[in-house]
């Protein structure tokens, strides 16, 4: 009997872009993709430069329990999904 080896395949997701998504709809989407897209992290969600947006993503992603990392030292427009 020949035995299989299984390896992990890698998952892409593509990231959540929230440019012109109004401040009330943030909540869901985001919601939506960690929940539906936890399992392929790193996941990236892009915000932009509104404080405001990136205060509701990390809210919603603490409220479920992930953690995350903000943008780097050039780009300060985007999280990070750790887990």
């Amino acid at each position: 009997m020949i035995s299989k080896r299984f390896t992990r395949k890698r998952i892409y997701v593509l990231p959540l872009d929230l440019h012109g998504v109004k401040h009330e709809d943030v909540i869901k989407l985001v919601e939506n993709y960690i929940l539906l897209n936890h399992k392929a992290c790193p996941l990236k969600i892009i915000t932009g430069n509104s404080d405001r947006m990136k205060i509701i993503v990390k809210n919603t992603l603490k409220s479920h329990g992930f953690q995350y990392s903000e943008g780097d030292y050039y780009n300060r427009g985007y999280i990070t999904v750790l887990n």
